[in-house]
């Protein structure tokens, strides 16, 4: 068997799902701190199988499918088992479902974003990332839960909300900006994008992680802003024409319009 470098971001591709599963293995044992790192780590190896796919030159359409099963596995089903375990069994069927909405709609957006990929670079993403949802759910985890004390009391009525909200947004079609690569071409071309990145790094580590989640939530409701003033302008372009369109028919004798 002839061993390719293709190999290389593939490795990376299984060490994300293999750090799902030992989230759910966490998340099934009550170790809920763990299986947010665990998460944390898939992400980490989700980032460089495409690093290492651009450096060794290897992508392909075999990479872009082991790697969406990869993330419905870590940053789908393992979020979700994970929310579930720790408040939303409490709601029975109802926490079932509000707490599936996180793998579904993920594997969901997931299916739409590889029809619809063409080429692998891509300045945005429709819907939002199932890796910013699951991460989302990660910062909610470590900033308001307490081993042994459970969720804190007044943010654990927002969970079931979250959840809903996340898997809702994941198959909407609200754009987000893609994350800048490090590379010096990508500096160059985004330069901005890169710098905020940077900021966000900063303030990430400086804080403790503390900051993580509001600058996620941050993030997310900037991407529905956007989306809501885009289609706003767009509605008025079209009802603006419409009425230019009514003013002029209105000029124009009937059997003008009818020929």
């Amino acid at each position: 068997m002839r061993i390719t470098r293709a190999v290389v971001p593939s490795l990376f591709t299984v060490l994300n799902m293999f750090s799902g599963f030992l989230s759910i293995i966490h998340s099934s044992r009550g170790e809920f701190v763990p299986a947010c790192w665990f998460i944390v780590l898939a992400a980490g190896f989700d980032a460089l199988d495409g690093v290492m796919a651009r450096l060794t030159k290897s992508s392909s359409a075999f990479g872009v499918e082991i790697d969406s099963l990869s993330d419905v596995v870590s940053f789908g089903a393992a979020p979700a088992f994970m929310v579930y375990q720790v408040q939303l069994h409490g709601l029975e069927a109802f926490g079932i479902l509000i707490s599936s909405f996180l793998m579904v709609f993920g594997g969901l957006r997931l299916a739409r974003f590889n029809v619809q990929l063409v080429g692998f670079d891509k300045d945005h993403f429709v819907g939002l990332p199932i890796p910013m949802s699951a991460l989302t759910v990660v910062a909610f985890m470590l900033s308001y839960y307490t081993p042994g004390s459970g969720i804190d009391p007044v943010a654990a009525p927002f969970l079931p909300w979250l959840a809903a909200l996340l898997g809702l947004l994941m198959v909407s079609k609200v754009k987000y900006e893609t994350l800048p690569k490090l590379s010096r071409r990508a500096i160059q071309k985004e330069p901005l994008k890169f710098v905020v990145g940077l900021i966000v790094a900063v303030l990430v580590v400086a804080t403790g992680g503390k900051a993580l989640f509001p600058l996620l939530i941050l993030f997310i409701v900037f991407g529905i802003v956007r989306s809501l003033v885009l289609w706003i302008r767009r509605l008025s372009r079209r009802t603006g024409k419409f009425e230019e369109d009514e003013a002029e028919a209105e000029g124009v004798e009937p059997s003008q319009l009818n020929s």
